[in-house]
């Protein structure tokens, strides 16, 4: 007989863990056209490597990987259905939406990654130009073309979407945007078409799929084998042309950055929440994206010690939430206190005690309700004080004045006894003189080391 182990856990493989989760999004059946579309890409990507093998034509090769491309986004796409099921845990409190940028990050670098791969193959086709077959070149095109186009405008990537409108414009779509300005100017009609911007992926298979006919014209007439190669190169610099904002756009945004266009309102909030009634200080605020359009954050505000930690956080969360749907802010209120004075030991021969009256000084609070270590209040619903001053403790020990005696200590000073309102106000001065002395010892009025004492010896 086996033991049995109570509470245990299942251990499951990684390969279950994807199966289980691939089992959870395909219960949505909003995920069943994605794994159709996805299954018919795979078959698609089959027949054009095939037929690049067949055509020995490199720029197919580049154009194909841009239909390996459209697999990685509808397999982002897959990710973003994911993640709207799943929940926050307590290992993922924020939730799962940096997968999605994630995913976008891996694949915009996976496409660059195989322009360059085409890139380093047509340099070496300069030095040794192939034969090209133009067989099955043009209906190659033609396919790709046609899904590419086709998985693009059916199927609403959000992720994409979103990347596609918030990064930078491309160099492909600059000149396109300078183009389809003069276009518009003769025919104002195509505006809503080609302004303010072109899909970037759209215009990226068009542009493809426009160089891969010219190499067919050109090939078919003069049997100019370069134009392939220099039609290679040039696919391959408008993908990483296209692709490198959108990765530049989505490494930023799993650095934690602040976005550029979010910091100004920020700025003023911050402002608006340091002008509240109550408020101090607000301080260690830092504000990230944490995935496509959902900005999260975090500030520290430090409170007056008579304010409602309640309504100042409900205000304080009122004018940032406007802005920042993941917030978190933490309450300080401003428990400190100013340090009280004390004595140290004095040794017998430096001060004489008789000479001197002793009057205890009463504690500012309750010695029950001071923190031993900080000297400050110590409440247990509020937050460890900001400051810890480096005073000797709760216990005040006794602060020693001067009698009413005058007595000269060889200097020509009239040390007589201080008021103890000037005392508590202006610290432990000379009088006559004005100056203060340090918080070193605790004591002023100390007899110099040299001169004469009371009875007129000299002192060594």
């Amino acid at each position: 007989k086996g033991t049995i182990h109570l509470f245990r856990k299942s251990q499951r493989s990684l390969f279950g863990k994807l199966t289980h989760e691939f089992r959870l999004v395909a219960a949505d059946r909003r995920s069943w056209k994605i794994l159709l579309f996805g299954a018919i890409n795979l078959i698609c990507i089959g027949f054009l490597l095939m037929w690049c093998s067949s055509t020995n034509s490199i720029a197919l090769t580049a154009y194909t990987y841009l239909t390996i491309f459209d697999l990685f986004s509808l397999i982002t796409c897959l990710i973003s259905y994911w993640v709207m099921m799943k929940k926050p845990s307590p290992v993922y409190s924020f939730g799962f939406e940096r997968f999605e940028v994630l995913a976008v990050f891996a694949s915009t670098v996976l496409a660059q990654l195989g322009a360059l791969f085409i890139l380093k193959e047509s340099a070496e086709r300069f030095l040794e130009q192939p034969e090209i077959h133009t067989g099955r070149l043009l209906v190659g095109t033609f396919v790709a073309l046609f899904f590419n186009l086709f998985t693009m405008l059916s199927i609403r990537n959000k992720p994409f979407a979103y990347v596609s409108e918030a990064a930078s414009t491309s160099w492909l779509q600059e000149h396109v945007a300078d183009l389809s300005r003069s276009i518009c100017g003769i025919i104002p009609g195509l505006s809503s078409i080609f302004l303010p911007r072109m899909n970037p992926f759209v215009l990226i298979d068009i542009a493809g799929a426009l160089a891969l006919c010219i190499t067919y014209m050109l090939i078919e007439i003069n049997n100019y084998f370069a134009v392939d190669t220099a039609s290679a190169i040039a696919i391959a610099l408008m993908t990483f042309g296209t692709m490198y904002p959108m990765s530049v756009y989505s490494g930023k945004v799993l650095l934690q950055t602040t976005p550029p266009h979010v910091i100004g309102q920020l700025d003023k909030l911050l402002r608006e929440v340091s002008t509240l009634d109550g408020v101090l200080e607000v301080r260690n605020e830092h504000f990230w994206t944490l995935g496509f359009g959902t900005l999260a954050g975090s500030v520290h505000v430090r409170i007056r010690r008579d304010a409602n930690e309640q309504m100042v956080l409900a205000h304080v969360t009122n004018r940032l939430y406007t802005l920042v749907s993941t917030l978190t802010v933490q309450i300080f209120k401003d428990d400190w206190i100013r340090p009280t004075l004390s004595s140290v030991p004095i040794a017998n021969n430096i001060l004489n005690l008789s000479d001197h009256h002793v009057i205890p000084m009463p504690s500012l609070k309750a010695a029950d309700n001071l923190n031993p270590v900080t000297s400050t209040p110590a409440k247990p619903s509020s937050p460890p004080p900001e400051f810890s001053f480096n005073t000797p403790g709760k216990n005040v020990s006794p602060v020693i004045l001067l009698n009413t005696q005058t007595r000269p200590y060889g200097l020509g000073f009239n040390h007589g006894s201080a008021p103890y309102s000037s005392v508590l106000n202006q610290g432990f001065g000379i009088p006559g003189m004005g100056a203060t002395q340090g918080f070193r010892t605790g004591f002023t009025n100390v007899p110099s080391r040299y001169g004469t004492n009371a009875r007129g010896q000299p002192r060594p």
